[in-house]
């Protein structure tokens, strides 16, 4: 059975309130879940202590026993303390689409064209 830590939603319509819970890989999201780990609440301000509430001795002996967070629980337990979370990188990401690379050469053609003709 893969065992997950990861977020249960709770809170009503517009008011998100997180728990943090162990839960089978194949359980639904807001379904059954074997322990509760913890809460998160973003409607706080990011430096507020109640905003995310860990149970670390908990979480520690599922993580032990083969445990894995989502990324979004793994970025609350590098905070903690309690797990590494390597940085990401995507160069991809900030390079414009195929359309817009294509228009910058056509507009790069007309300049170098135009410095051509008035030479």
């Amino acid at each position: 059975m893969a065992l997950k830590i990861r977020l249960a939603r709770g809170g009503s319509k517009k008011r998100p309130y997180y728990h943090v819970v162990l839960a089978d890989a194949r359980s639904p999201r807001d379904g059954r879940f074997l322990e509760k780990l913890g809460s998160w609440n973003p409607m706080l301000a990011k430096d507020d202590a109640k905003r995310v509430e860990l149970d670390a001795d908990r979480i520690k002996h599922w993580l032990d026993n083969g445990a894995q967070p989502t990324d979004r629980v793994l970025r609350f337990l590098a905070e903690a303390g309690i797990a590494t979370r390597e940085a990401k990188n995507n160069p991809e990401k900030a390079k414009p689409g195929k359309r817009a690379q294509e228009r910058a050469a056509e507009k790069a053609q007309k300049a170098a064209d135009a410095a051509a003709s008035a030479e």
